[in-house]
């Protein structure tokens, strides 16, 4: 039988202010444990918890970046269950008025856009971290780490409509790119900044009933996401096909055995005894708050690749490539405004740049070549001091050592060859050394100028000006 996959994802954003949600401690990435907390995040008997004003703003932000409809007034609830790290045994969350609802995003998938519909978008607390470690004693021990515990959280989920592992994986990159663009998440899914539940579940194709679906916890890159949708959807057509029933559950993904594996029951809302959070007033948005935030939303991916191509006049492919990501988006307009042909600078950056920048598994923000730097590369061909193929050489040892292009063209002696009675030396010589040629030449074959201008390059460590060796060359097997 055919199977049809049916994904939704609920993804957490961390988002990027400088106070927890509900207390002013410090979201600072990796301090040293316990140093930023308080009475509030800690969930000490009798304090009180106050809203942060600037984590409605930056939820606003994407919500209607993502055409998202704003809920006038809404409410914090209390979702209770116990977890070492969750001091207070609750989270402060939003169930049934969360901020936003009803949007959309639109991405590309290998059959043309699709748009994939946003159910809700939500703001919470984040819990603490456990840390598991023997480092100290022979026994298995873990110790928590409530630095975490209370950094804001935007929950955005979505509906259950995407049908392949690589367009969740297209949706997922398409949240993290507009979170960024808009400056209210850093999308650094290594430090857990983005972070992802995907649920999954099969049925017959052409069938319009849903399956039973599994939650995968926790995923924090695009390709553990890509590897647990593909192994769960595979394992639940086994269990379809051995004539047993897919139970609801969560599992856990295994990068090292690439498994997924049974974690607990799959809870329900009711599991969570959700009431509203008596500590915190209703939260009023109105129309005056929306329209500020909307005037100081940013430019966006899709505003910024059409402007790349009517100001640029660049492709549609270069300017979806420098724009899927907002800092290669900035580098390359950076290169530009110092002088250098757009079309030029973006050759550059998709092939020699982000070559090496994928190899290292770097991002364009670790990159040691910088845009002024690049630049100062192009100048040195521009006014004849190197050819275009040791700007190659050169942009290598840039990339590796960090020196500037001006001193490696010095220190190795890489300045081009204009001296025409240099080239003519080795001209003269490459010429008696290939008669063969020379008479192919004579013989009408004008490609073989081709084999002598390498041949003078060669000879020459790439240093000789090859629109003067094609001059001189041209001028010289004439005469012969």
């Amino acid at each position: 039988m055919n199977y049809e996959s049916v994904i939704g994802l609920e993804v957490h954003a961390q988002l990027l202010t400088k106070t927890k949600i509900f207390c002013s401690c410090s979201t600072g990435f990796g301090a040293e444990p316990n140093t930023h907390v308080c009475p509030v995040c800690l969930g000490m008997p009798g304090v009180l918890p106050v809203l942060n004003r600037q984590v409605v703003e930056y939820t606003l932000r994407a919500a209607l970046a993502m055409h998202c409809e704003i809920r006038e007034r809404n409410y914090f609830a209390r979702k209770n269950y116990f977890y070492p790290d969750l001091p207070k045994g609750y989270q402060i969350s939003q169930y049934e008025s969360p901020i936003a609802e009803h949007g959309w995003v639109e991405i590309q998938t290998g059959s043309g856009p699709k748009r994939i519909r946003i159910t809700r978008i939500h703001m919470e607390e984040d819990a603490g971290k456990l840390v598991h470690s023997d480092e100290f004693t022979a026994a298995e021990l873990s110790f928590v780490d409530f630095n975490r515990s209370g950094v804001p959280l935007m929950e955005i989920v979505s509906e259950p409509d995407l049908r392949s592992p690589e367009d969740a994986v297209e949706y997922l990159r398409t949240l993290r790119n507009i979170l960024v663009y808009l400056e209210v998440c850093d999308g650094n899914m290594q430090e857990g900044s983005l972070r992802c539940d995907a649920n999954i579940s099969i049925r017959p194709s052409g069938s319009e009933r849903f399956g039973t679906r599994t939650e995968l916890k926790n995923m924090n890159s695009f390709k553990h996401v890509q590897r647990a949708l593909a192994f769960e959807i595979e394992r639940q057509k086994r269990v379809l096909e051995s004539g047993r029933e897919v139970v609801q559950e969560t599992r856990l993904w295994e990068d090292d055995s690439g498994k997924t594996i049974g974690m607990r029951g799959k809870e329900e809302s009711h599991d969570y005894r959700y009431f509203p959070e008596p500590d915190l007033l209703p939260l009023v948005i109105d129309d005056e708050w929306i329209e500020h935030v909307k005037g100081s939303l940013p430019e966006l991916p899709e505003e910024k690749n059409a402007r790349f191509i009517e100001e640029y006049r660049l492709p549609e492919y270069d300017a979806g490539v420098l724009c899927a990501d907002k800092n290669l988006a900035d580098y390359f307009e950076a290169v530009v405004r110092e002088g250098v042909d757009a079309k030029r600078a973006s050759n550059w950056i998709m092939t020699e740049l982000l070559r090496e920048l994928n190899r290292d598994e770097r991002e364009i923000t670790e990159c040691p070549v910088s845009p002024n730097a690049l630049a100062d590369l192009f100048k040195l061909v521009d006014d004849g001091t190197i050819s275009g193929k040791i700007a190659k050489s050169v942009f290598m040892e840039m990339y590796n050592s960090g020196k500037s292009a001006a001193q490696i063209v010095k220190d190795k002696g890489l300045r081009q060859v204009t001296d025409e009675a240099a080239i003519m030396a080795v001209i003269e010589k490459v010429i008696a050394d290939n008669p063969r040629q020379v008479e192919q030449f004579k013989a009408g074959k004008d490609k073989v100028i081709g084999f002598f201008v390498g041949q003078v390059m060669k000879a020459t460590q790439g240093k000789a000006n090859p629109q003067k060796v094609n001059e001189l060359l041209q001028k010289k097997l004439t005469e012969a």
